[in-house]
Order: C-alpha cells, then sequence, then structure tokens
C-alpha cells in the first residue's frame, strides 16, 4: 500500500481520497451540489431537488437501469481536480462513475455539436462493447451516438459508424490506432475526455506502444480518468497516461472483495481436479457458472468433457473468432447453456446478470487476476460463491493470493480432501 501512495504522491501531492462519501484534500470536502443532477436525491426516500425535476437522464437513471441510491464510486462523480484515478470493488458501478459525468457535460454544452467528444479505452473487445451499451443505455434519451471500435469485426461497418459523427468511441487501443491511421477523416484531436477502463492492465507492456501512439494523437487538454478494481504502483506507467493534478479515489481498500461473496478452496491432488470439479457442479446445478482455466486449449477440453457428461458448457477464449466469442456469451446471458468455460479474456470487467459462482479451475499465476475472476459474481450487492481447485503445483500461487488480500485466509474455509 506505501509504495502505491508514494507513486501517486509523485503525481498529486496532498490529494489522496479514501473512503465513501466525500472527496477530501487541496480543495476541502465536495458537497452535494458536486455530484451530477442526474442522480441527486435520486433514491426514492428522498426529496428531488427542484432543478432535477424532468432531468433527461434521471428516467434512465431511476428507472429503467434501477440507479436508485448512488453507490461508493459514484459519489465521486464530479470534483474540483482535473484528472482521476479511481480503485473501487468489481461490480461497484465503475461504468456509470466515468459515463454520467460525460453525459452531463454533453448536455450542459447542447447548444455545441460535440462530435468526438470522450473515448473509452479497454483491454478486452467484450468489455469495449459492454460499455458502449451502458452507454447508450445511459444516453438513449439524448440521442447519444456511441461508436465501437475492436478487431476481428467488419472493418467497414466501423467506418461507417465512424462517419456518423459519434459523440463517444469506445474502442480497444490496437484497433483504435488502426482507425486513427487509416480511416480518412477519423482525428481525436478535439476530444474533452480519455478513460482507460482497467487501467493497471492498458498500463502494461503490452499496450504499451499503442496507447503511446493514441496520446500523441489526441489533445494535452483533456480530462483523464484511470478506472480499475486493482491499479499498478509504477509511478512511470501512472505518468505515461499524462496525467496532471490527478485525484486519488479509493472507494474500497486495495483489493478487496466485496463482502457478500462467499470464497472456498480444495486442495486436491493434480490427478483428481477434473473429479472435484464435477462434485462441484453437481452440488449447484441449477446455477450459473464462470469456470477460469489458464489456457485457450483447456477451454475447449474441458467443455467437451462436460457437454459428453451431459452438462451445458460452452468455452470462450482468445483464439475464437469475434462472432464465435460474442457467439458464446450471448448464449450464456440468454441461458442456453449455464456454465462458460473461459480464459482471463472474460475476467475484465464483464458484467453477466445471474452469475452466481465463479470456480478457478486454474490459480492464474498473477495475483491481481483474482480479484477480477472472482469479481464476475456478487456484482451490484447480491451475493455470490467463488471456489478456487488448488493442486499441489498451485499452492505457492494462492499464498500470493492469501497476501495479496490479507484478509482472506480468515474467510475462506478450506477442505482437505484425502
Amino acid at each position: 500500500m506505501a509504495k502505491e501512495d508514494a507513486a501517486v504522491e509523485k503525481l498529486a501531492p496532498g490529494v489522496d481520497v479514501r473512503g465513501a462519501g466525500h472527496l477530501q484534500g487541496a480543495g476541502g470536502r465536495i458537497q452535494a451540489e458536486a455530484i451530477p443532477h442526474a442522480l441527486q436525491g435520486s433514491h426514492p426516500s428522498s426529496s428531488i431537488p427542484r432543478r432535477t425535476t424532468g432531468h433527461p437522464l434521471l428516467p434512465v437513471c431511476a428507472g429503467k437501469l434501477r440507479l436508485q441510491t448512488p453507490n461508493s464510486i459514484r459519489f465521486f462523480f464530479n470534483f474540483a481536480w482535473k484528472d482521476l484515478i479511481a480503485l473501487a470493488q468489481t461490480g461497484s458501478g465503475k461504468t456509470g462513475a466515468f459515463a454520467l459525468p460525460i453525459l452531463q457535460e454533453l448536455l450542459d454544452n447542447r447548444e455545441v455539436q460535440h462530435s468526438f467528444f470522450a473515448c473509452v479505452l479497454s483491454p478486452t473487445r467484450e468489455l469495449a462493447i459492454q460499455i458502449a451499451e451502458q452507454f447508450e443505455a445511459l444516453g438513449s434519451a439524448i440521442g447519444l451516438r456511441c461508436s465501437v471500435l475492436v478487431g476481428g469485426v467488419d472493418l467497414m461497418q466501423q467506418v461507417l459508424s465512424i462517419g456518423k459523427r459519434p459523440h463517444i468511441v469506445v474502442g480497444t487501443p490496437g484497433c483504435l490506432l488502426d482507425h486513427l491511421t487509416d480511416t480518412k477523416g477519423f482525428s481525436l484531436k478535439k476530444i474533452k475526455y480519455l478513460v482507460l477502463d482497467e487501467a493497471d492492465k492498458l498500463l502494461n507492456v503490452e499496450f504499451e506502444k499503442a496507447l503511446d501512439d493514441i496520446l500523441k494523437e489526441i489533445p494535452k487538454d483533456r480530462r483523464t480518468f484511470l478506472f480499475s478494481a486493482t491499479m499498478t504502483k509504477k509511478v512511470n506507467k501512472l505518468q505515461r497516461a499524462c496525467l496532471r493534478n490527478p485525484a486519488k479515489v479509493e472507494a474500497a481498500s486495495k483489493y478487496s472483495t466485496v463482502d457478500s461473496l462467499k470464497q472456498e478452496f480444495y486442495f486436491v491432488p493434480a490427478d483428481y481436479k477434473d473429479c472435484y470439479l464435477l462434485h462441484v457442479l453437481s452440488e449447484r446445478r441449477e446455477s450459473m457458472i464462470m469456470i477460469f482455466v489458464r489456457t485457450c486449449e483447456s477451454t475447449r477440453l474441458l467443455a467437451l468433457m462436460l457437454r459428453n457428461l451431459g452438462l451445458k458448457a460452452m468455452s470462450i477464449s482468445g483464439q475464437m473468432s469475434q462472432d464465435k466469442r460474442l457467439g458464446a456469451l450471448n448464449r450464456f446471458k440468454a441461458k442456453d447453456c449455464n456454465i462458460l468455460i473461459c480464459t482471463d479474456v472474460a475476467s475484465r470487467g464483464l458484467d453477466i446478470q445471474g452469475v452466481n459462482m465463479v470456480i478457478n479451475y486454474d490459480i492464474p499465476m498473477n495475483s491481481k487476476d483474482h480479484v477480477h475472476r472472482v469479481g464476475r459474481t456478487a456484482r451490484a450487492g447480491r451475493s455470490g460463491y467463488a471456489v478456487s481447485l488448488v493442486n499441489q503445483y498451485e499452492a505457492q500461487w494462492f499464498v500470493q493470493i492469501e497476501q495479496l488480500l490479507a484478509w482472506i485466509a480468515s474467510t475462506m474455509v478450506c477442505r482437505q480432501e484425502n
């Protein structure tokens, strides 16, 4: 914790915000007036201020999307500082926390035609598509135009979408850079907001060149938001995002999971892991379950085994075409199957309603990935259940997870199986 705090302190001296109800730092405490009008007084028991009555975002937030009470991360919608580093638990509403201020500013300046107003980057295609869907839902009452730029889909459709001059561009770094380079007339030189969702992943070396090239193409006079459930500790990575006097917001303690998530682990012999997986699945036959494995080949083999045993299982991995990946996700969301076997391509940000169990068939080598995996359940205040199957070769990785989440050992039930 001290290393990360020191990293941010170099970027934002004296501005470090923790807790759920207020911002505190160089500007003192920010009162309710700083919260976007769309959510002020949105709880049924509170009175809506006169100025928010009839606000275009209210019917969508309070009705269609059922956002009744602003939770911890959504209290930090607007603030006096230029940029933001926000850390919050999985399933806590981070997308709304950056989407609503952008829509609010679009509304406040509706007399100006703001095409290419904001750019949102995500590390995976599925998360980019989900973010765009949430933007479109929130902005449905105000005619919001949104374009999704990801690989694996028809290029001409994306070019036509760009030609409609969208307000919001959501994409993965590589595909967005391709369009900036090759699509005539496409430029982000006038954007007002840059959002890095799952920022710690985007600031890794695998996205380094694409992100650096994108930052050269966008104006320095912008607001930059970094959101994630886990955040990088290295100053040089944070500085690469070109933050200026950022505020750091923590709506929860570092690397924490929600209280409504129950976690257990089985210490099992490697040769019998499949047997214990079937035992766990047999106890939760009616549950919607996501099973995480380490390799793309494992997703295919495990799905084939479970289907041969009469279970409704689908797989998703980075080696599948985008159409097949979306098809598997849509079938899972529609409950045509109740088991989705996936790699870490599905561990970041995906919000699939009804998922009430996550199984770590393979323990992640990166401890942070555990936080994101189990975060696919117990979202938005619901309860959830996570099981980790740990064999003798994975014990060291599991110990690292326990050290990362210091409290986890006391809340897990260890079941030694003979």
